[in-house]
């Protein structure tokens, strides 16, 4: 898919820092904060709610009171004049809710579009299916966020198993998954120089976590939560999670809690007006989605991404920066390989395989980065690829010029 004159605010985004689940936002209720921090991001680029005219949700994990979703959103995020539809596509849900913004823009829809993304990873619902039928009227229970990372109940296998086979069927060896992963640690301590100044770009900060009852601060995080230090000794210590795998707790990513959003607008002028910083236009330019043999997730990065640069009209070289979901390491490897680019230039401020991976947001957040890596280098094209269940990826290339 090509889009047509669909521009994002240069600023007009936010993530939250995203922490290791467990963490300081284990127990927020994953929807009423995402609107809490949205409306703060919106307030702080002095962006008024009436110029939102269509949103959309991401969420992938069931939470309570999910089932109204966006509108339940909108309505805490000083947005209740706006609705629009409420999206799961694990870790390419947020691609898709740009996909459904740029849609809604092409077709006159909607002028000014919010796509949020939240998800909570800690505390996932343990589902109980009752099932008259079974033994002694015995239903089927699911942990939702474990059982899916454990299990594709069409490919028979789990996450990580995929990550294997593509390793094996590639040549992917396991100092060359830790070679990638100690230059991505690397990158991300680019993005907390200078007391953070990368991040602070786009992350409300400091941000304070309060009670059940949303009164008392009970925590106050300046910064990702789980980024651990990271060694070529200390990763070639580790034992690989699969018995005569070669992929270890090291070389892959950890679950985590955030939000992040995103605005899109209708024509240049339009997402200039709504730009706290307006030296900068990002146009939106294509995407593209892929999927691929059954149990080799990590593959299907590359075909997403050689389609959105064939809608885009430009090829790999073309590229000044690009970023990734990588719940692996063994997913960059792969891509850099595939389409001969330079790892130095993919993911240099940080990528999910260092800072988590709370699915819903984690891709809008890497498309921030994008951003504004493109912007610090003065412009260029940008390219986002990343993985997600079911053996697919989707991908999303744009363009950023300075003035």
């Amino acid at each position: 898919m090509q889009f047509e004159d669909v521009w994002i605010p240069y600023r007009g985004y936010w993530s939250t820092p995203f922490c290791l689940w467990q963490g300081s936002l284990a127990t927020l209720p994953p929807i009423p904060f995402a609107a809490e921090v949205a409306a703060r991001a919106l307030a702080e680029r002095g962006i008024a709610p009436t110029d939102i005219d269509g949103l959309c949700l991401g969420t992938t994990i069931s939470s309570k009171g999910s089932f109204y979703g966006a509108p339940w959103f909108a309505g805490l995020a000083g947005l209740g004049h706006a609705t629009g539809p409420t999206i799961n596509q694990a870790c390419a849900t947020s691609v898709r809710c740009l996909v459904q913004g740029a849609q809604e823009l092409s077709t006159g829809a909607a002028s000014v579009f919010l796509a949020e993304a939240c998800d909570r990873t800690s505390n996932g619902p343990h589902v109980f299916y009752p099932n008259p039928a079974g033994p002694g009227g015995t239903g089927d229970s699911e942990n939702l966020v474990l059982d899916s990372f454990g299990h594709d109940p069409w490919a028979k296998n789990s996450m990580l198993q995929t990550a294997e086979n593509v390793a094996r069927e590639a040549g992917i060896t396991r100092e060359a998954q830790e070679e990638i992963t100690l230059l991505r640690y690397r990158q991300y301590r680019n993005a907390t120089v200078d007391d953070s100044a990368f991040l602070r770009r786009y992350m409300p900060w400091p941000l304070e976590v309060k009670d059940a009852r949303g009164k008392k601060v009970v925590a106050t995080v300046t910064g990702d939560e789980g980024v651990h230090s990271t060694t070529a000794e200390g990763l070639a210590g580790l034992r690989p999670v699969m018995e005569g795998g070669t992929v270890t707790f090291g070389t892959q990513t950890h679950p985590a809690d955030g939000n992040a959003g995103m605005l899109l607008a209708a024509g240049r002028d339009r997402a200039r007006a709504l730009s706290p910083k307006g030296e900068v236009d990002v146009q939106l330019l294509a995407f593209g989605q892929a999927r691929v043999k059954k149990g080799f997730m990590p593959m299907a990065v590359v075909p997403a991404a050689v389609q959105a640069l064939s809608r885009a009209g430009i090829k790999a070289g073309d590229l000044t920066s690009v970023t990734s979901h990588n719940p692996f390491a063994v997913n960059d490897v792969y891509l850099a390989r595939e389409l001969k680019l330079d790892p130095e230039r993919m993911n240099r401020h940080g990528c999910s395989l260092v800072w988590g991976h709370p699915q819903g947001p984690t891709g809008l957040r890497s498309i921030i980065e994008l951003i504004e890596d493109l912007a610090i280098v003065g412009g260029g094209y940008g390219m986002f690829t990343g993985c997600a269940a079911g053996d697919s990826a989707a991908a999303v290339v744009l363009k950023v010029s300075t003035r």
